[in-house]
């Protein structure tokens, strides 16, 4: 069985004052809520803060993004050490936003997908297509070639932490949802290339996302479908509320 993983990413939002007190009213909601993993990816002027509030909790903290090299003349950029420093557990990798308004490439993906495994980090692998794409029918082509390029030369016997998380991208902040029935191809090809990857042994153990549009009232839903183990959620997450509903309904 593999456990779910409900993952909070709150993008361009929240000071670290505002990011405790989402944590003070959030961590008594979902305490006793053990059936998942949860993390909050918080910015990074709000990483400290909000692992500090969540210190002896059953809620982790992971970064939004990192560079794949330890230190260097990076202006603004935050390495995987200074990450494990002050306790981050988690990383996501190649957002859509990022590959979209950043320039992360599938190769970039791949460097610092190598770079968390390297430090401990569990990377939170983000693939998905555009609109375009889907409506051309290239959907499967697009995911076999994220999913094959960030597993480049990554060896299956550190592969064990990694977690990706399907968005179709035409679905993030629209208010549009992935149906069910999309959500469950698009994770069967994402699954079917880790098979090609790594083995078809560690593609049935690697937990799979979605995100897009996930809010209380469709996470049971898309949680239903096998494939599915879990959610990458991003407004809704924004209300300690609604997010611990998600987390609440995310029960097999």
């Amino acid at each position: 069985m593999r456990k779910p993983l409900i993952a909070a990413n709150w993008k361009m939002f929240k000071t670290p004052a505002e990011a405790v007190a989402f944590t003070d009213a959030f961590i008594p909601l979902v305490a006793a809520q053990h059936h998942a993993d949860i993390v909050l990816c918080p910015a990074t002027t709000s990483l400290s803060a909000t692992i500090e509030a969540t210190r002896n909790t059953n809620v982790h903290i992971g970064a939004q993004n990192m560079h794949w090299l330890d230190n260097g003349a990076y202006t603004g950029e935050t390495s995987p050490l200074m990450l494990t420093a002050i306790g981050a557990t988690h990383v996501l990798i190649g957002h859509s936003e990022r590959r979209q308004y950043f320039n992360e490439t599938d190769e970039t993906v791949n460097l610092k997908l190598k770079a968390a495994l390297a430090h401990n980090l569990i990377p939170i692998v983000c693939v998905g297509e555009q609109l375009a794409e889907r409506e051309a029918e290239v959907t499967a082509e697009v995911l076999q070639r994220q999913v094959s390029a960030a597993l480049t030369d990554i060896n299956p016997a550190r592969a064990t932490p990694i977690v990706f998380a399907y968005e179709p991208v035409w679905a993030i902040g629209t208010g549009r949802t992935a149906t069910p029935q999309i959500a469950e191809e698009a994770h069967k090809i994402v699954r079917a290339q880790i098979a090609v990857s790594l083995g078809a042994e560690l593609a049935a153990s690697i937990r799979i996302l979605y995100g897009g549009s996930v809010k209380p009232d469709n996470a049971a839903s898309l949680y239903a479908v096998a494939d599915i183990d879990g959610a990458l959620v991003g407004g809704a997450s924004l209300d300690p509320t609604s997010f611990a509903q998600i987390v609440i309904n995310s029960v097999a």
